[in-house]
């Protein structure tokens, strides 16, 4: 029953948290007051405390956000960006553990190295989705989000794969070299891509055949795309590969293949919206649970380090401004150095760095926002070592990883909306070109269509339809798509299409308003009710997504 209680609160603290935002007098990021609700939540007065169990926190959240997040990436863009995505969410991590990993052997010696190591490698990924609730959507320039969100698809997966190897060293179950270490990490990222990539290609097989023998049953093919993300993570992690790459890799093979766009019509829509509540919830969590572990990991810190006679607790605060400094440091000039090998060194084929100016390149180096896999990483970290001996200095990785959370999302709030001020985003007029267009190509074929399923009605003895008729028809409906080709390049014609547009919304409330008003009088069943909602619903949804 505590277990149950407790999920409700965190579903409550998720959805008030968004109603708080919006009434606070002041502008404040969306993951930054669910930290702050979970930290005043886990409040002596309160007592809301949870036991924060990493690899169960990985296994509930990562792989269903991981999913969601590949799914809506772009594959195209994606392999187009492959390289400068590679040369962050590789290289720049490997980097930034042993550049990172000496820094805070050298500046705190108490520290063991592979311990500053492990410290590195889990401060090393960044957080997509905490950058996104801080600046909002659409408000990055493209050519950096685009960047930026495919690192953080891929550098979890290598931060963490570091971590592994760390941990593994000072454990003493593995001996340190380069190559078995390289050859280790190339299975291990390879091995959890082919096994996304497999299993939902399995999976896709499958839901053909259950579609087949239980209908078309929006409910039942929801839940098996709900669970997905999980089966893929677990069979990845049961093999001994990445279980966040095969996710990430999972999500882009469903965006990619037909499943989505060919399902019927109701699993489409429901699918959606399910998506979207769970990303909503699951995002909140994951920020809430951060929160809700704040007080705790500050005070045992801070109390241990007062109990130690080699360590100054306002030192503590000290290295995490230092290690935040050297982070954003490193991200800047590894950055400025890619952009500088762009232009001079590959002048055939050059990276999109180059298109960077200087403020760009500070621009991204801020979004480089660390969150929950780094909260994760760093309480995964074993209590004891083998031998049964502490964990060296583990109370003070914990409590610099958190701190650079903080500062990371903190400094972000501030700088990264002042950095975008006066930035150009995207063309809007470029957009709206693009989309008129492509309405008008998709209107001469779907003319071209109906011109030959006019041929084949008339000339079909089994149709019994009057050619009259279907001449009548047809030629309202192409004269509706001749019409969009026609003023392609017109604005009245999108002043004419936003006006019926709205005019059919107001006509679709006033039909569901009076489907209530007879079913009040008893004149229509509920049954009945229920289907003309739902057809409605479908119209509106359309409408709206055009709007």
């Amino acid at each position: 029953m505590e277990i149950f209680f407790t999920i409700l609160i965190l579903i409550l603290a998720v959805s008030v948290s968004g109603i708080i935002k919006q009434i606070l007098p002041f502008q404040i990021p969306l993951p930054l007051m669910q930290i702050l609700l979970g930290a005043s939540l886990a409040w002596p007065k309160f007592g809301l405390h949870i036991d924060f169990n990493p690899e169960l926190f990985l296994l509930l959240f990562i792989p269903p956000l991981l999913f969601s997040d590949g799914w809506k990436t772009p594959m195209r863009e994606f392999l187009r960006h492959g390289g400068e995505i590679i040369i962050l969410a590789l290289v720049l991590v490997i980097i930034t553990v042993v550049g990172i990993g000496y820094l805070i052997y050298w500046m705190i010696p108490e520290i063991p190295l592979v311990a500053s190591l492990a410290l590195a490698a889990v401060l090393s990924p960044t957080d997509a989705v905490a950058l996104s609730g801080i600046v909002g959507e659409g408000r990055m320039p493209k050519k950096i989000m685009d960047i930026v969100q495919g690192e953080a698809l891929m550098n979890d997966a290598s931060g963490l794969v570091s971590l592994k190897f760390a941990i593994a060293v000072a454990m003493g179950t593995m001996i340190f070299s380069i190559s078995g270490v390289s050859i280790e990490f190339i299975k291990v990222a390879l091995g959890g891509l082919l096994a996304g990539i497999s299993v939902t290609w399995s999976y896709s097989k499958s839901l053909r055949l259950i579609s087949r023998l239980s209908g078309e049953d929006p409910a039942t093919q929801t839940m098996l795309l709900l669970l997905l993300p999980f089966a893929v993570y677990l069979i990845a992690e049961h093999i001994g590969v990445s279980g966040i790459l095969s996710a990430v890799a999972s999500g882009m093979t469903i965006g990619q293949s037909g499943i989505i766009r060919n399902a019927p019509l109701t699993m489409r829509l429901r699918g959606n919206s399910v998506w979207t509540m769970l990303e909503f919830i699951f995002n909140g969590m994951v920020f809430i649970i951060l929160g809700l572990q704040l007080p705790d990991i500050l005070l045992t810190s801070i109390s241990q380090a007062e109990l130690d006679p080699t360590v100054k607790t306002w030192m503590l605060f000290v290295y995490v401004i230092v290690i935040y400094i050297a982070l954003i440091t490193l991200r800047f000039v590894w950055l400025w150095l890619m952009k500088y090998i762009s232009l001079y060194y590959m002048c055939s084929r050059p990276m999109i760095f180059s298109e960077y100016s200087t403020h760009e390149i500070l621009i991204a180096s801020f979004a480089g926002v660390r969150g929950a896999i780094t909260l994760a990483g760093v309480l995964s970290i074993p209590l004891f070592l083998k031998d049964g001996t502490v964990f060296p200095c583990r109370y003070q990785l914990v409590f610099i990883a958190t701190g650079v959370i903080l500062l990371s999302l903190l400094c972000s709030v501030v700088v990264l909306p002042w950095l975008l001020q006066g930035v150009k985003v995207s063309d809007k007029l470029l957009q709206r070109s693009e989309e008129r267009m492509a309405r008008s190509i998709a209107a001469e074929v779907a003319i071209d269509s109906l011109y030959k399923l006019e041929e084949r009605l008339i000339h079909n003895p089994e149709e019994n339809i009057d050619s009259q008729l279907i001449n009548e028809v047809s030629a309202r409906i192409i004269g509706n798509l001749r019409k969009r080709i026609d003023e392609n390049n017109d604005l009245r014609s999108m002043l004419v299409e936003d006006l019926e547009r709205r005019m059919r919304l107001n006509a679709l409330r006033a039909e569901r308003s009076e489907y209530y008003h007879l079913r009040a009088q008893q004149k229509i069943s509920n049954e009945t009710l229920m289907k003309l909602l739902r057809d409605l619903d479908f119209l509106e949804a359309l409408l709206i997504d055009h709007e």
